[in-house]
């Protein structure tokens, strides 16, 4: 196994809207800055408010917004920080293209849910919306989302609470030469 513990690494969690990839991300951020303290997020909404402000939801707007993650989030690991994304990066193209620019540093985790869980969940109400025909190009309903064909990590946050979750993200970490391995998970 390769020490990379003095390098960093971008962790890039995909799925559907109310999957749990900001509810794993923001344990899994708790545990790395307990561990290494060098990180920083980059979540797929609060990015659209300001770096990607005035994109709208075609194809081509999303893959600009996702490339804009991908960029800042090379620039952030190759500078030796742990980053950690939280998008829902629907196409599997641009997601693939971040993947290249970045190189072995890229970590996919596909945070997979079912759209009928993902919408019982969903606080917003924008799948009642998008259902509704109120929302146009909503991911998962009336536009598509292509699954990672091999990601570094699956979780399935319909089987699985968001600690256990966290906990796998971990040790695939630890795992990948990122992270030294503890006894105990702190956050569990």
């Amino acid at each position: 196994m390769e020490n990379r513990l003095d390098r960093g690494f971008t962790l890039w969690f995909t799925g559907l809207s109310g999957a749990g990839k900001t509810t794993v991300a923001e344990i899994v951020e708790k545990e790395l800055r307990d561990r290494i303290g060098n990180v920083e997020v980059l979540d797929g909404d609060i990015v659209r408010t300001n770096l990607s402000k005035g994109l709208g939801f075609s194809r081509e707007d999303r893959d600009t917004n996702i490339l804009r993650i991908g960029f800042v989030a090379n620039l952030l690991t190759r500078n030796g920080v742990a980053v950690i994304v939280s998008a829902i990066s629907p196409y599997k193209e641009a997601r693939d293209q971040v993947r290249r620019d970045i190189g072995d540093d890229f970590i996919e985790v596909f945070v997979d849910c079912p759209v009928e869980v993902c919408a019982e969940r969903d606080v917003k109400g924008l799948y009642k919306k998008a259902y509704a025909g109120e929302i146009k190009e909503f991911t998962g309903v009336s536009d598509p989302y292509e699954s990672p064909a091999a990601p570094e990590l699956t979780l399935r946050t319909n089987e699985e609470d968001a600690g256990e979750s966290a906990k796998r993200v971990i040790a695939k970490l630890e795992e990948l030469g990122y992270l030294d391995p503890v006894e105990e998970f702190s956050r569990a």
